[in-house]
């Protein structure tokens, strides 16, 4: 796939990951680390356009009134700073993407399991547990460089913590805070890298993909389908970086 082709391909990672509230930073990694050499590069660009792309979801959940800071302010409190120390950690190429493909297929299983699992009773998160969830996935953020919602979606979503699309507009805002917690880690580390010209194709792209996403998902339509394909290409991304890079690891 040549390179020019990257903003449609972006358009529909975007399209399907901010339908379910995400950004699409891991397909965003995988993808560009085909067509980029500089590994910090990569990882920038992949946190601007998450930021892009959950910037319109937040808005378009907060004119909706699906947002509630109430219950989602202590997952963001303990995130937000683990996210910023994850990011200033200095991981090889080859280390840093079998992290992230380790952590997207166990995100993808549970994606998939919220659609076959049988009926529960809803969990009720303690405001100390929340703070170790939101921490732990914060760092696990900033390590991959992604916002982390698709690590923290679909836990709340398997133990039916809140309706679906709650749990959406907190992963939307918990990927956002993380990104650009992230990304001013990333500068406080040097290592803070995008091509200009790219980067303008790229955020048109995702930032039209994200807005009819993020609008299907807040008008209440039925997107188990896009779900389901989503988790489907959460586990491919995450199958595919193990396979390049683990033949990588010297053992």
């Amino acid at each position: 796939m040549s390179v020019e082709y990257l903003p449609i391909v972006f358009f529909l990672i975007a399209l399907f990951y901010s339908s379910v509230g995400f950004g699409g930073g891991s397909s965003y990694l995988a993808i560009l680390s085909l067509f980029l050499t500089d590994f910090y590069e990569i990882r920038s660009t992949a946190l601007v356009l998450n930021i892009c792309v959950v910037t319109i979801g937040t808005l378009f959940f907060i004119k909706n009134r699906v947002f509630n800071l109430k219950k989602f302010w202590p997952f963001l409190a303990a995130s937000i700073p683990m996210a910023y120390f994850g990011a200033q950690l200095r991981l090889s190429k080859t280390s840093f993407f079998m992290v992230l493909g380790i952590a997207l297929v166990l995100a993808g299983i549970f994606m998939l399991l919220r659609f076959v699992k049988k009926k529960m009773d809803t969990y009720e998160f303690s405001n100390p547990k929340k703070l170790l969830l939101g921490g732990s996935i914060g760092l696990l953020s900033g390590v991959s460089g992604i916002g982390g919602g698709i690590f923290l979606s679909p836990v709340l979503n398997l133990l039916k913590w809140a309706n679906p699309r709650t749990i959406a507009s907190l992963a939307s805002v918990f990927i956002l805070v993380n990104s650009i917690s992230g990304v001013i880690g990333l500068n406080m580390a040097g290592t803070f890298k995008w091509n200009n010209e790219l980067m303008l194709r790229l955020v048109l792209a995702v930032v039209i993909g994200g807005s009819i996403g993020s609008y299907l998902s807040n008008k209440k339509f039925n997107l188990k389908f896009l779900g389901v394909l989503t988790s489907i290409l959460v586990l491919y991304v995450g199958f595919r970086l193990i396979l390049l890079h683990g033949f990588s690891i010297k053992i």
